[in-house]
């Protein structure tokens, strides 16, 4: 499997997620993320670009039922997390909408099959 430009532009977009996801992990706030729900506003905000970038300006609703179906949990997760910030549970659900990203990223990473 090679690696495009683009994928390594969305892999550091990525890397730009986790950095201050760990730092809020560890401090419990980051300059400008001071909760659950500006962590995942910012997990949004950067993974949808490297969702837009790491499919090139290719049609992004050609999606297959894995890609898609992961971009819907990323979804929930991300309305799950904000709507219950300030519950006990928003940790769990921030961690597992951050785990939901690079799910995405990984799906959007393999190579495509040929078409017959």
């Amino acid at each position: 499997m090679r690696l495009r430009v683009r994928d390594v532009f969305a892999l550091l977009l990525l890397v730009a997620v986790l950095v201050p996801y760990v730092g809020y992990l560890v401090d419990g706030e980051m300059p400008l993320i001071e909760n659950a729900q500006a962590m995942a506003s910012t997990g949004l905000l950067l993974g949808g670009l490297a969702f837009w970038v790491i499919r090139g300006g290719q049609q992004t609703w050609r999606l297959g039922k894995a890609e898609a179906g992961a971009a819907g949990l990323t979804l929930v997760l991300y309305i799950l997390t904000i709507a219950l910030a300030t519950t006990s549970a928003a940790e769990l659900l921030l961690a597992a909408f951050i785990c939901s990203l690079l799910l995405v990223f990984t799906l959007d990473l393999r190579e495509p099959k040929p078409r017959l």
